[in-house]
């Protein structure tokens, strides 16, 4: 099997975030797909290991932004590949909230906010289907594809992303 023809699958870059007693996470996903336009419903894909996946767990609630063309690599790297347990990831790129929903703006060209209705158990990863509460777009810049994060920034995939390959 060739598992390379995965690469050419179409996918973005997204940072998905939540807040639940207390405790904020934020990760950075190339899983954020809509599944549905009536009612609007989104799903993410977090690992399981991943503070974020046992926050979104536990508020019930995720904000998801696309990340625009202008993020840099140490934007990415904050959200990518440092862990929310020993990190506050939001610190350097400020915070903002929608419908109680914690989220960062900077290089983000959207932003959706969802109830989660469904979770389903994907083996390494927790697959949230959300229904949207809030949509709402922030700038007007491209939306970065993975394949612009790989192919012109030259990014790395993190082991616990969902197309991390050994």
């Amino acid at each position: 099997m060739d598992l390379t023809a995965l690469f050419k699958m179409s996918y973005g870059l997204y940072v998905v975030s939540a807040e639940a007693d207390g405790r904020r996470a934020a990760c950075l996903i190339n899983t954020a797909t809509q599944v549905t336009a009536e009612p609007p419903r989104l799903t993410v894909t977090v690992n399981k290991e991943n503070v974020t996946a046992g926050v979104i767990d536990a508020a019930g609630r995720f904000a998801v932004t696309a990340v625009d063309i202008t993020a840099d690599m140490p934007y990415l790297g904050n959200f990518g590949f440092r862990c929310s347990a020993d990190f506050d990831k939001f610190a350097a790129y400020g915070v903002a909230e929608a419908a109680g929903v914690p989220y960062v703006p900077a290089h983000a060209c959207a932003l959706y906010v969802c109830r989660v209705i469904d979770t389903v158990d994907v083996g390494t990863h927790l697959l949230f289907v959300g229904e949207v509460e809030v949509s709402e777009r922030l700038n007007d810049e491209e939306p970065m594809t993975y394949s612009y994060y790989h192919t012109t920034l030259k990014g790395k995939t993190p082991k616990k992303a969902s197309s991390y390959q050994a």
